[in-house]
């Protein structure tokens, strides 16, 4: 028989957290409009809030989550994290 490679997961937990996000950077400066997609299980009560709170603002919920999240966690000092 031959040997097998070894199994890499799916989603390598990262050695070092700062350069793993820095690794996005590289696909912002290839196109200025890209963007990150990121999933958070929330109960359904909780979405129905959101989602009454995004309609009685007039915007979507995206929007004002990413407004939240800007809020949240700002941007350091001299630009980039």
């Amino acid at each position: 028989m031959t040997d097998r490679p070894a199994k890499h997961s799916f989603a390598a937990r990262p050695r070092d957290p700062e350069d793993w996000v820095k690794s996005a950077s590289s696909a912002e400066a290839k196109r200025p409009d890209y963007t990150a997609r990121l999933t958070i299980d929330i109960t359904p009560e909780l979405r129905g809030r959101i989602k009454i709170a995004a309609f009685e603002r007039g915007v979507t919920v995206a929007d004002m989550l990413r407004d939240l999240l800007a809020c949240e966690f700002p941007e350091p000092e001299g630009g980039q994290p």
